[in-house]
């Protein structure tokens, strides 16, 4: 390796200390696929660049963690951390959507008869011998 090639090595690793705090752990569990949308709160006045950055990226339209790392070219982890900060500050949410949110706004938000009918046999399938309980429907 050059020196050169260290050099640079060490100022990213710097950078992203700086960048954390030194903390090396998030404190929120956060997978890769986790989505993020923005919420009611603030960033704090010591808050780094990057989480402005990401707030920016969420105000467009929801992204991952992934997408938010690949776009700020930080690693993983270190981006984990400012999304922990913010999530903190309710400046980003986790939103939660129903499995069965239908698009038409007069649609019955449930699962559908036929969902629930192809689920039952395939119970009855798996498991022929179990007892039925007629009030469960």
């Amino acid at each position: 390796m050059s020196t050169h090639g260290r050099a640079a090595d060490e100022s990213t690793f710097v950078r992203t200390y700086t960048l954390t705090r030194g903390r090396t752990k998030p404190r929120h569990l956060l997978a890769l696929d986790t989505v993020l949308d923005t919420g009611p709160g603030r960033l704090g006045p010591a808050q780094a660049e990057e989480c402005e950055e990401i707030l920016a990226l969420c105000r467009e339209r929801r992204r991952s963690v992934t997408e938010l790392a690949g776009r700020l070219r930080r690693p993983v982890t270190a981006v984990k951390i400012l999304i922990s900060d913010l999530l903190d500050a309710d400046a980003l949410v986790v939103p939660v959507t129903s499995p069965y949110a239908a698009s038409d706004p007069d649609a019955d938000d449930g699962p559908t008869p036929q969902l629930l009918a192809a689920l039952s046999a395939g119970l009855k399938r798996k498991w022929p011998d179990a007892i039925a309980y007629p009030q469960a429907g």
